[in-house]
């Protein structure tokens, strides 16, 4: 299957936010328990303040792959750019702002928390490794 980018973007505002088009990939329909999207923060705009940890739990990751943007995560404030990834959990209030002169385009995936044994994968085995040997 293929989707080709800006595809099927749509406008929409989360959590009181600011209008953006979101691209949800595959509507949905990935055979995973998580939702793919991409959002198109114009500059200025933002997510909106919020957290998912009542009803609805879920965690959220963020990928920036083009511009700039200030993410809050609890008592964290980070600039983000392009390549940096953050992650909020089901309690952490968090929200995602344009800061650039840009568009701020993000790789987002949400869905229940969960654990999956990816140990037998070897690009696991070589990531945890990584990461045991370098501080933070």
């Amino acid at each position: 299957m293929l989707e080709k980018r800006d595809a099927h973007g749509f406008t929409y505002r989360l959590h009181e936010g600011s209008q953006m088009v979101m691209h949800h990939h595959f509507g949905g329909q990935t055979g995973m328990p998580v939702a793919i999207q991409t959002w198109v923060i114009p500059p200025g705009g933002f997510e909106g303040s919020h957290h998912h940890g009542e009803d609805a739990q879920l965690v959220e990751f963020y990928q920036v792959l083009d511009g700039t943007g200030r993410m809050h995560v609890g008592a964290q404030t980070y600039e983000v750019g392009p390549g940096d990834s953050v992650l909020a959990g089901p309690q952490d209030v968090h929200e995602l702002t344009n800061t650039g002169s840009t568009e701020l385009r993000v790789l987002v995936v949400w869905g229940p928390p969960g654990e999956t044994d990816l140990s037998p994968y070897g690009s696991h085995q070589i990531s945890q490794r990584l990461r045991a040997e370098l501080p933070d």
